[in-house]
């Protein structure tokens, strides 16, 4: 987190003299206080209420340090929160600067890191209440955030970090050990499964990493390796639905996770077509375009000579689905609508071949 990414805020004139302080440290984070005793020649920001000013700000900032009761400040959030992976991070401290308290988003939002920050710069300390934390063991979120796993069902975090807590060995399901290298200080938590839990533990804590779209229990923490990559063909115009109906079809009936698509693939010509970009928007991913010759030299097991004649290139969605995963085979090979072409290949994941 940024410095310019904070914003620090104190109300009464002792705890103004430690958000100076912690201020004068962080020269871009933004220092927030009452009238009375803002200094706007300092570049210091005026407010008349910490409830209204903390409202404006919560999703301006990606972390906010108040110098400021613990219960005033539960008060001011009540109706700002929508969960966890959503919050920015919170840490209150006491007007002496003596403790730090990661108060919200302690791991996704970045507030035990920010609380820890906050009591190297004041001389303080900090105070860090995840249980996982305190116990030494691994935060399965920020470990999924570091190697770039996609989370998919956050609520299932609080029981696999319990069972974690109370001296469990969580089964973990990982084929591809997309996780299980980074769990190797703690691999004694985990239990490594051959194939996802039988029906008997269908309800207990468990953790899966894979791409495929298996039938997950509400109990099992799913993480999504981004490692598919879509190849898109279009004629001109195609709507936006089209190509999602498209999609969600095809990964239905192949067994694919949505949440492990890193990329779509097309060919430059289709830079313009708004129904690739939208779709690309709506799945939070980037586009990626090549050019016709560099396509032209991909094998595929589907050309089509009339691409050739209209696009410089004998594929676009196989040959582009390919390029984009690094591949030299498809894991779905073109399917089609009346108007859409789809393929889809697959990333190599650590010491996997793809």
């Amino acid at each position: 987190m940024s410095q310019e990414a904070v914003a620090i805020y104190a109300l009464t004139a002792p705890a103004a003299a430690q958000a100076r302080r912690l201020a004068s440290a962080w020269p871009q984070a933004r220092l927030f206080l009452p009238r009375r005793l803002a200094e706007p020649a300092a570049g210091e920001l005026a407010f008349d209420g910490l409830g209204r000013v903390l409202a404006d700000n919560f999703r301006r900032y990606e972390g906010h340090v108040l110098f400021a009761a613990a219960g005033m400040v539960v008060r001011c959030l009540a109706g700002l929160l929508q969960g966890k992976d959503q919050d920015p991070a919170v840490v209150v401290a006491d007007p002496e600067g003596r403790y730090a308290v990661s108060l919200l988003s302690g791991h996704l939002g970045g507030a035990n890191e920010l609380a820890h920050r906050v009591a190297r710069a004041l001389g303080g300390q900090a105070v860090i209440t995840t249980a996982t934390d305190n116990a030494g063991l691994p935060s399965l979120e920020m470990t999924a955030r570091e190697l770039g796993l996609r989370v998919e069902n956050l609520k299932a975090l609080a029981r696999v970090s319990r069972e974690l807590v109370e001296g469990g060995r969580v089964p973990l399901y990982d084929p591809e050990g997309w996780l299980w290298p980074a769990l190797a200080e703690s691999a004694g938590c985990f239990r490594r499964l051959e194939a996802p839990p039988p029906p008997p533990d269908f309800l207990a804590p468990a953790v899966l990493v894979d791409w495929r779209g298996l039938d997950a229990s509400p109990a099992w923490l799913v993480m999504r390796p981004p490692c598919l990559a879509v190849g898109l063909g279009c004629n001109r115009g195609t709507s936006v639905q089209e190509m999602r109906e498209l999609l969600e079809l095809v990964f239905q009936r192949h067994g694919l996770a949505g949440g492990s698509v890193f990329c779509l693939a097309t060919v430059e010509a289709k830079r313009d077509e708004s129904g690739i970009t939208r779709l690309a928007e709506e799945l939070a991913i980037n586009v990626r375009y090549y050019p016709a010759h560099q396509l032209r030299e991909v094998a595929v097991p589907n050309p089509s000579p009339m691409a050739r004649r209209h696009i410089g290139t004998e594929s676009v969605c196989e040959a582009a689905a390919l390029l984009a995963a690094g591949a030299d085979r498809l894991l779905v090979t073109k399917q089609k609508t009346r108007n859409a072409t789809l393929a889809v290949a697959k990333l190599s994941g650590p010491g996997v071949s793809s």
